[in-house]
């Protein structure tokens, strides 16, 4: 079987890091990194992913508020709670929790968080800066996927690296940062013409299709490793619930090292947003 790349216990580290690093912080500036969580709405999944980033906010120190707002809310009134959080000093970092309601353009809200305060990295101006390799804020899976890559990768120079899934918060993001590596990135998706074959050649494996089992083992070229960003609740025949991934785990055994659904990169991804939310308020007071 393929060596299991533990994302939990590696958050794990990385927040033990980060409380240091917000504890060194408070003392130098006698307060501690904010950040701002925006909730629309009472979607289940957002629920748990906002109390998940909430409590590891209390784990290492950052101070939270959160801002839950009714599912009616306008889009005018929500660019202006945005704007308010863009001033507070107390806040470093903003969170606009995923997906907003239909009368809300997303595009449009993201675009107005101040780019120094988008710990998520989505904003146009630190997309631009991924991508000519100058900065900004990254954002938080791509930056824990290749943290998970660095734990079994010394030289990624010259490997091929296939991204199955081209999302502006993973697939495209995470092809800029292997080719950042050097490697020979090739992004494929759902319309990508003999997928299993391109796959097949893959040293470096990204998957982030939200597809079930995508990528069967056979698919998998022996050696390579693989970091699965899927995640989806799938019902058995006996009535089971469960959380699988894009590519079938068990079917891996060929492979170098691997990551679980869940404990591979879903833990890391707000360890991730965590230290970005130290790294906004380090800036900030740099240029404070």
């Amino acid at each position: 079987m393929a060596a299991l790349i533990d994302g939990k216990a590696m958050a794990n580290a990385m927040a033990e890091r980060t409380a240091a690093d917000v504890a060194a912080f408070a003392a130098v500036r006698g307060f501690v990194p904010g950040l701002a969580v925006v909730l629309v709405g009472n979607d289940p999944a957002s629920e748990v992913y906002v109390r998940r980033k909430v409590s590891q906010c209390r784990r290492v120190g950052i101070a939270s508020m959160e801002h839950r707002l009714d599912d009616s809310i306008s889009e005018t009134e929500l660019l202006a709670l945005v704007a308010a959080l863009n001033t507070d000093p107390r806040v470093h970092g903003i969170l606009v929790q995923l997906p907003l309601p239909p009368q809300i353009d997303a595009g449009r809200v993201l675009d107005a968080i101040d780019p120094g305060k988008d710990v998520d990295g989505f904003h146009p101006v630190n997309v631009g800066r991924l991508s000519t390799g100058t900065g900004g804020l990254v954002p938080c899976t791509p930056l824990g996927c290749m943290m998970l890559l660095d734990s079994v990768i010394d030289e990624y120079r010259g490997l091929n690296a296939v991204v199955v899934g081209k999302s502006n918060i993973v697939g495209k993001p995470v092809a800029m940062l292997l080719l950042e590596r050097e490697c020979t990135v090739t992004v494929t998706h759902i319309a990508t013409r003999d997928l299993a074959e391109v796959v097949r050649t893959a040293d470096i494996l990204v998957v982030a299709a939200g597809a079930p089992r995508l990528v069967r083992g056979d698919w998998v070229k022996p050696g390579a490793v693989v970091i699965d960003v899927g995640i989806t609740r799938v019902t058995e025949p006996e009535g089971t619930v469960r959380l699988v991934g894009d590519v079938a785990f068990d079917e891996l055994g060929h492979a170098h090292a691997a990551t679980p659904v869940p404990g591979g990169v879903g833990p890391m991804t707000i360890a991730c947003l965590l230290a970005n939310t130290v790294r906004a308020a380090e800036a900030a007071g740099r240029h404070g």
